[in-house]
């Protein structure tokens, strides 16, 4: 049994999941597992809005800060580790409750969706040739031996140009990109969605752009870029990191900034929206009687 809170940006799916936790007995009844792919790094804290040490009040979570910002999020790797994670939890005759918005990391966790393999040195390889050739020509030369998937790849995104050359080279088979089709991969799985109107959710993000930049976004982007932030291949893609980079770089103004986070998290929320609202699985709830409907749903889980 595993029960999964799902929705967009700002929802408050974490809050919910630990007040979940606590009420039904606390770190003896239930643990939390992350479906964020930026908060699978250290340090990346306030950009991410991830919980602190208190405010997880004692329930164990676990996929967050485990991958250093110099290391790429796989979300084949995340598949591998968070169902080792909820089937321990399981094991131990707790509730997973699996809690995020990044919808293919949901989906990796409770679905059946098999990954292409990888190879670093073959993925190493193609990206010393994506330098040496440029993106059109690595695109030209997918093209040639997978032009279906050329032709749903952007040859501006050179990451996912050297995937699916990479899968073609290891597999021999044709990338494409995985759509799940909520097929559940774990016996009785419950998918909750949070929503409300968009205007709240509107103000909520606004708030929640604010407070990053009152809780110190810039103090943190500089010492993450001391640590190689601006060569990290994924986290520095972040939302609010990529905008704080500018700041300290003097590329934007701080207004300008917050301005950018904020439009581009509104952006985000309409595509996991869009994302969540294909799964028929999903029982949605305003987070005003998410407790309750919660509570139902874990007494009907185990009755």
């Amino acid at each position: 049994m595993i029960l999964a809170i799902v929705g967009p940006t700002a929802v408050g799916k974490s809050a919910a999941a630990i007040e979940l936790a606590v009420r039904i007995g606390g770190a003896d009844a239930a643990e939390i597992v992350g479906a964020d792919a930026m908060q699978l790094y250290r340090g990346m804290d306030v950009g991410t809005a991830k919980v602190t040490a208190e405010e997880q009040r004692g329930i164990p979570h676990h996929q967050i800060d485990v991958l250093d910002i110099s290391q790429e999020a796989s979300v084949a790797a995340y598949q591998k580790h968070s169902r080792a994670d909820i089937d321990a939890i399981v094991a131990s005759g707790k509730l997973p409750i699996l809690v995020g918005g990044s919808g293919l990391y949901v989906s990796a966790a409770l679905d059946k969706i098999d990954f292409p393999g990888t190879d670093p040195h073959v993925r190493e390889r193609l990206e010393r040739r994506a330098e040496e050739i440029g993106a059109d020509a690595l695109h030209a030369e997918l093209e040639a031996i997978d032009p279906e998937s050329a032709r749903v790849i952007d040859p501006r995104n050179v990451r996912r140009v050297v995937r699916a050359l990479e899968v073609n080279e290891v597999t021999g088979r044709s990338f494409q990109p995985v759509f799940p089709r909520h097929t559940s991969h774990y016996d009785g799985t419950v998918v909750v969605g949070l929503e409300m109107g968009m205007g709240e959710l509107e103000n909520r993000i606004a708030l929640r752009t604010d407070l990053m930049f009152e809780s110190g976004l810039l103090e943190e982007t500089r010492a993450l870029r001391e640590r190689g932030l601006d060569d990290a291949p994924t986290a520095r893609t972040a939302t609010g990191y990529r905008e704080a980079l500018a700041v300290l770089d003097g590329v934007m103004t701080v207004d300008e900034a917050r301005e950018s986070v904020t439009f581009a998290t509104r952006r985000l929320v309409k595509k996991q929206l869009t994302w969540f609202k294909r799964d028929p699985r999903i029982e949605w709830v305003t987070p005003d009687l998410a407790p309750a409907r919660l509570d139902e749903i874990v007494s009907r889980m185990n009755p």
